[in-house]
């Protein structure tokens, strides 16, 4: 069977051909813009790719297409899809239909965290021997992939996102899942393009809790008011909180600043987690994991040992280099609340050098400018802010230099950025640039540039 995916190189339809791939199928795929790692990735596995879209991308005729939710009535590929009356299905759909059919699913929902917990929580599982599946919108660098079907009965791991399905189905991605277990690890408004206010996503997310049995379980995040507006719309499940409040069935107990080393305390038990991620935002996603892995089975001690052997997933605080005592970091944080949790957990993790911060807004939610009046405090924690105007942004990131917390600057293109941190950079100084995109390759033009003036 041949499947023609629509969007190929998103995190999701990506994860998605390598599933359908292990299938058996014959995989094709087309994308607007193609890049690492998710290219990488695909490339390996013999999938083949198609930059553009374009009705000759659907011949031959595929058996049936998986069209991604980036893509709208009008784009020529759909309007070729659409008109040749092929077979089309939502990317969700696909996988709740050929996936998920009698596997134990474990999902994790929020706005902030999906792809880390559900690193770790593959992670766990896979530590316990249990050979889990995953579907994750980042490259666990335990794993090396961001997919896999995993053992015939071994649970499957689920990145639960809110965004919508696609242009002819506009539920949140998370409602095709039916998971036995679902974890909601925060909730406050994003996707401005999809939602008109939080009050609708926390709709979509009860959606998600009233698919969940009777006899599975809800992981709800502590502190968290949207969440509990979530939860009183209705539960029908045995529900367990985690955080930092004494009353929640999982409780952490930071023994750092830095949150490198933390205690988790659960129904008598204590272990201690000592890990090389840094973040209290960090932490309580390897507690809501350990929640969800102990519903599988893995008891606490083991689970807290195995996270010393966790490594971050491609994008998340991910070292890219260093040069001359320069580092250089990858981060996928694009909206404040992650941006802010990300210089925090590196400022306590950089006791002595500088936190340099470059950040492209181009999420959807930050080209419109819903949550501008937020981003200058955000970056509070770094010594030294740029932000790059790309060229797509509907307004000026000026504002913003007006208003900071630090000595910001704005720069409009990736050379003059370039050079602009290679003037500043110090030994001992760390670069953590922030972008959901490519970002124009900045990374390696950064790190040979550093190289080229240090080496």
């Amino acid at each position: 069977m041949h499947v023609h995916i629509l969007g190929i190189c998103g995190t999701f339809m990506g994860s998605l051909a390598l599933l359908a791939r292990e299938l058996g199928y014959t995989v094709s795929g087309s994308d607007a813009h193609v890049y690492p790692p998710m290219s990488t990735q695909l490339e390996a596995a013999d999938i083949a790719l198609m930059d553009g879209y374009a009705a000759a991308n659907l011949e031959p005729r595929p058996d049936q297409v998986i069209v991604g939710n980036a893509l709208s009535r009008g784009n020529p590929e759909i309007e070729a899809l659409l008109n040749a009356r092929l077979s089309y299905v939502s990317g969700p759909q696909w996988l709740a239909e050929h996936v998920l059919p009698g596997r134990r699913v474990l999902a994790v929902a929020g706005t902030h965290g999906k792809t880390t917990t559900a690193s770790l929580l593959a992670w766990l599982l896979e530590s316990a021997g249990l050979a889990p599946g995953f579907l994750i919108g980042g490259v666990p660098r335990n794993f090396g992939v961001s997919a896999r079907l995993g053992g015939d009965d071994a649970p499957f791991v689920i990145e639960a996102d809110e965004y919508d399905t696609a242009f002819f189905d506009k539920r949140s991605k998370f409602v095709h899942y039916r998971p036995d277990v679902a974890v909601l690890n925060n909730l406050e408004f994003d996707h401005a393009d999809i939602f008109a206010d939080l009050a609708a996503i926390e709709r979509q997310f009860h959606h998600l809790v009233r698919t969940v049995p009777g006899d599975g379980r809800l992981l709800v995040a502590d502190g968290e008011p949207a969440l509990e507006r979530v939860v009183k719309m209705g539960c029908w499940t045995p529900l367990e909180r985690f955080g930092d409040a004494e009353e929640s069935a999982w409780r952490l107990e930071l023994e750092r600043d830095d949150a490198s080393r933390f205690r988790v305390i659960h129904d008598g038990e204590d272990a201690v987690v000592d890990w090389s991620l840094s973040g209290v935002h960090n932490a309580r996603n390897a507690l809501a994991a350990l929640a969800a892995a102990a519903t599988c089975g893995v008891d606490l001690a083991r689970g807290c040992a195995t996270l010393a052997r966790f490594e971050s997933p491609r994008r998340r605080q991910e070292v890219r280099g260093e040069i001359a005592g320069i580092q250089v970091i990858d981060d996928f944080a694009h909206h404040p609340t992650a941006i802010s949790a990300t210089l925090q957990g590196l400022r306590a993790a950089t006791p002595l050098g500088r936190l340099l911060a470059v950040i492209e807004p181009r999420s959807n939610t930050m080209r419109l400018g819903t949550l501008r009046s937020r981003l200058a405090e955000s970056v509070a924690e770094a010594d030294r802010v740029w932000w790059y105007q790309p060229p797509e942004l509907d307004w000026s990131l000026d504002e913003l230099l007006e208003t900071s917390p630090v000595p910001a600057q704005r720069v409009d293109g990736i050379a003059a950025l370039v050079a602009a941190l290679v003037d500043e950079a110090q030994p001992g100084d760390r670069i953590v640039v922030m972008s959901n995109g490519g970002f124009g390759g900045i990374h390696e033009k950064l790190l040979a540039a550093l190289e080229a003036r240090h080496g």
